[in-house]
């Protein structure tokens, strides 16, 4: 059996995620105080307690997830024996998860990746003023059917496909009055449903290029290594480890479409049949058995889910 370890982006935090397992394995508790010493606050304490609308902002978010997913992969290096190098054919993470992807294949330093994290979701917020951009997904169609719905919407405005999330799920961004025209030709064209999303600002479309502008300033200064294992890009869908390649590909996500149906369907035909999603919710492990009938999603974010992944490599 072919592995490959994926890793979850913005939505699927919750507060108390990941305390379980920082309070069951040491591994996890370092990795929690690694990401507190390299951000010069406590965001565990945000993680762990709330409020939820303070973890819900993208500056906090995004290294709140990237630190449960590496709780998460350390405490299976540690304590179920895990190897990437040995035992994933691929890596890879939606969004802000390619970054937790890549610190978990030793490409970057958990404190360089938790710092990268804290600028890219502010930067992705500053990029457009509160309100004037939205996001909706449009379930039902599939990625060319809402693309032509974006481009029909944008009228020189910006209306874009943002998320290829697969199962006939696809995310469109931009400009609110745009999205919200997408919403509208989306219910017209037959998909089964077409909603607005409480989103802060429209990530992944062309309105984020002052964000894109400052991560590639930000990438400039921190060191790349080449990953373990090679990582699915979701800007561009094939194996990257030359570091160069990894910044572009980095700073090319925060403008382009999160390619995720794709990226499931490469690994899948090149052998891959079982999918791991380190970190927090199932969202990712779900989309899997949409996308692909012959693989399987599981997901590994409690000490439960740990003990169940010992069990079945046993």
């Amino acid at each position: 059996m072919s592995f490959a370890f994926v890793f979850p982006g913005q939505g699927s935090q919750t507060v108390g995620m990941g305390k379980a397992l920082a309070d069951t394995f040491a591994p996890a508790r370092a990795v929690f105080e690694e990401v507190d010493a390299a951000l010069g606050e406590k965001l565990t304490r945000i993680i762990w307690e709330g409020p939820p609308e303070k973890l819900m902002l993208t500056e906090n978010a995004q290294p709140a997830l990237m630190a449960v997913s590496l709780a998460a992969m350390r405490v299976l290096q540690a304590d179920a024996g895990v190897e990437l190098a040995r035992d994933a054919r691929f890596v890879a993470g939606h969004s802000l998860g390619e970054y937790s992807a890549l610190a978990a294949a030793g490409a970057l330093s958990i404190a360089d990746t938790a710092r990268l994290l804290r600028l890219r979701g502010r930067a992705m917020q500053k990029a457009v003023p509160v309100g004037t951009g939205a996001m909706a997904a449009l379930l039902g169609l599939d990625f060319e059917q809402a693309a032509a719905v974006a481009a029909e919407a944008a009228q020189g405005q910006v209306c874009e496909a943002a998320n290829d999330n697969g199962g006939g799920q696809v995310v469109v961004s931009g400009d609110k009055a745009a999205v919200e025209r997408a919403v509208e030709i989306a219910k017209a064209r037959g998909a089964r449903r077409a909603m607005m999303l409480p989103v802060s600002a429209p990530f992944h479309c062309a309105l984020m290029q002052p964000a894109a502008d400052a991560m590639a300033g930000a990438l400039a200064g921190v060191v790349v290594k080449p990953p373990v294992v090679p990582v699915i890009a979701n800007a561009f869908v094939r194996p990257i480890r030359d570091p160069a390649d990894i910044v572009r590909a980095l700073v090319a996500q925060v403008t382009g479409t999160v390619r995720w149906r794709e990226s499931i369907a490469f690994m899948a035909a090149a052998g891959v049949t079982m999918f791991y999603e380190i970190g927090a919710g199932k969202v990712l492990s779900g989309l899997v058995r949409r996308i692909v009938d012959s693989a399987s999603g599981v997901s590994i974010g409690t000490p439960d889910d740990v003990a169940m992944f010992r069990f079945g490599k046993a």
